[in-house]
């Protein structure tokens, strides 16, 4: 059986370093310049749900809606592709109540049953204050922040803490950088979003474990390699397995994001980016950040005991 050739990854590092920094100041430029696009489930608004005798045409409800005024506002299919739920943004949601917004909703309504030749019935309507979608957008961040310092707790615990800084670090740098895509890109922003950007850390994190165990088993077996030529090794030995689970959760995320329907996009693209932007930071941000922080041999060598030392001596 022939040996596996070892792919020179680190070789690309300080290309990859350049790349990641130019994709985190393209990021963090779109943050302080548009800001993100949060959805209602953040800035607050109408929420109402129809069906139609007949399926609808979207576009032309979306034009309806736009001519009466609004200007923030979806309109999706759920369940059926007779079933519609229009999500309205409202101007001043914090001085906007449950009265007002039955009003708003009613007057939708009414558009809609004047303009349509089939019968359309209201199935409900919401309204989400803008209090609650500051709580969210505040309990979101603090999860997100949480989740990373448990990670980086749990990776120095199990590994070495060089590990759990170069594993925030990559989690970190995917989390920024889907962010800033949904920002340069102005796509809504709601809670399938954030859903999807905790998944996306989840997916990163077992990535960078399965590189990170198999660098920790290399540098006690091969003890005479040097940290570069070892990281090479590890990645390769594990790149098809990145690979082959990155292409199939794309297959499924690509199925999602074209045959899912409206709401469930931005959960789709979120993935996707994260997925892309995981792989990527797997191979290069993890390990890049070990080689900075001169991981060797020694660092992961099991401490000896103060008997091994006695037994050992002649």
């Amino acid at each position: 059986m022939s040996e596996m050739k070892t792919i020179n990854f680190m070789g690309l590092r300080k290309v990859t370093t350049v790349f990641s920094a130019l994709l985190l100041l393209v990021s963090l430029t779109s943050f302080v310049v548009n800001g993100m696009h949060f959805g209602l489930d953040f800035t607050g608004g109408t929420q109402i749900q129809v069906s139609y005798s007949e399926a609808p045409d979207l576009e032309e409800i979306r034009g309806l809606i736009r001519d009466s005024g609004y200007q923030n506002f979806e309109v999706v299919n759920f369940r059926t592709d007779q079933d519609v739920q229009i999500r309205i943004q409202e101007t001043g949601a914090a001085d906007f109540d449950q009265v007002e917004a039955a009003d708003s909703a009613g007057r939708v309504v009414a558009l809609l049953q004047e303009s349509s030749s089939a019968e359309v019935e209201i199935l409900g309507s919401g309204f989400i204050g803008s209090q609650v979608g500051e709580e969210l957008r505040e309990q979101g961040g603090l999860g997100m922040l949480v989740a990373l310092i448990m990670i980086m707790v749990y990776i120095a615990l199990r590994f070495q803490y060089k590990f759990s800084v170069g594993a925030v670090a990559a989690l970190a740098h995917d989390v920024l950088i889907t962010l800033g895509f949904f920002s340069l890109f102005q796509i809504d922003f709601d809670l399938t979003v954030l859903a999807a950007v905790l998944a996306v850390i989840g997916y990163s994190l077992n990535d960078t474990i399965v590189v990170s165990d198999r660098i920790r088993e290399n540098f006690r077996i091969l003890r005479k390699s040097d940290p570069v030529e070892l990281i090479n090794i590890s990645i390769t030995q594990t790149f098809s397995r990145t690979i082959i689970t990155s292409l199939t959760t794309l297959l499924v995320l690509l199925a999602l994001f074209l045959f899912g329907g409206e709401m469930i996009k931005g959960f789709a693209i979120a993935l996707i980016v994260g997925v892309l932007i995981g792989t990527y930071s797997s191979i290069y941000v993890a390990a890049n950040v070990l080689l900075h922080m001169h991981i060797s041999k020694e660092d992961l060598m099991p401490p000896v005991r103060e008997g091994d030392e006695v037994d050992s001596m002649p």
